[in-house]
């Protein structure tokens, strides 16, 4: 099934002014309704947790995230994704032609034919002996101190906790085609659509059933110094960071992670792994060596000959380092 990757969560909160205000601060644009996008057009929408157009939410969980929508390539997939859930389950046809169902762990799924727009935008490049990839005269960074931070460009996954990854797994993978392209053992496996090569846009981590949910979801930024830049102005506001930044060995994309009012963690991240259907999978413990190549800790700017800067947080304990 040509399942492209997520196009929107959905979330019922209980601040809905402090969600919009903690999304607009991230680098999402508003688009009306609830809705904050990124400059592909996919997204995030905050409701009123009461709002009864949410799906409701069963698990007794401080979750916020109600329903995740994937995007689909075309109308003939989103028909042979009714057509095979509907076998064992009810698939609701919503007004505006998207479907709407309840995965195999209870969480409410959206299938619609994408929004993503097609991106014409510049990656970061480097250049090193050997491989110089900047023309002369072309700098890497601007001196222009008023330019805002960079935004992000694409819904990129999102991470469930979950009891049962056996269970999750299987439904994602025998009923809508996803992939898996690595696994930590005792935890969970990271999965890709048929429709990206993207090394993951889904992620379980096993945890016991009072804490099933969303655990975090992120955007692609074009680079590792837009993942430091766009992370150190939100920090600069007043967010408080959970992890990061820091790189990946899995998926081998950089990331910064930050607490948020949704009740789940929001990264940014960037320079994700492509896989096709010839990658043989990875399995390794799910510990924080294997999670992360390495962790750098934020300080408050300071300068050679400046006052010291305060002390850094202390690292993330390493039961704690585990997210994809």
């Amino acid at each position: 099934m040509n399942i492209l990757g997520p196009d929107v969560l959905v979330f019922g909160v209980d601040d809905v002014e402090a969600c919009c205000r903690f999304l607009i601060d991230y680098g999402l644009e508003p688009a009306g309704g609830g809705l904050f996008t990124a400059l592909d057009g996919t997204g995030v929408k905050i409701l009123d947790r009461s709002d009864p157009g949410l799906p409701p939410w069963d698990p007794p969980t401080a979750n916020r995230l109600r329903k995740t929508v994937y995007g689909v390539a075309d109308a003939a997939t989103l028909q042979a994704i009714a057509t095979e859930l509907e076998r064992d389950r009810e698939v609701r046809r919503l007004p505006d032609g998207s479907l709407e169902t309840t995965d195999d762990v209870g969480f409410a799924l959206g299938f619609q034919v994408s929004v993503r727009r097609p991106l014409d935008l510049p990656a970061e490049t480097v250049n090193a002996p050997g491989h110089v990839q900047r023309p002369a005269n072309v700098t890497a960074v601007s001196t222009d101190f008023n330019a805002p931070p960079p935004r992000p460009r694409s819904l990129s996954h999102v991470v469930y906790f979950v009891p049962d990854t056996d269970k999750a797994e299987a439904f994602y993978v025998q009923r809508l085609g996803f992939r898996v392209s690595d696994r930590f053992t005792g935890m969970g496996p990271f999965l890709r659509p048929a429709g990206t090569q993207e090394h993951h846009t889904l992620f379980f981590i096993r945890t016991p059933a009072h804490m099933q949910g969303c655990e975090h979801f992120t955007f692609h930024m074009g680079g590792p110094s837009e993942v430091l830049e766009a992370g150190y102005a939100f920090a600069a506001k007043g967010y408080e960071s959970f992890w990061g930044p820091g790189r990946h060995r899995f998926g081998s994309n950089w990331f910064w992670y930050f607490n948020s009012p949704m009740n789940c963690h929001v990264e940014f991240d960037a320079d994700m792994d492509q896989h096709d259907d010839d990658w043989e999978p990875r399995v390794a413990p799910g510990m924080m060596e294997y999670s992360q190549l390495f962790l750098f800790e934020r300080r408050d700017t300071w300068a050679p000959g400046g006052p010291p800067a305060p002390a850094a947080p202390e690292a993330l304990p390493e039961d704690d380092a585990v997210s994809g």
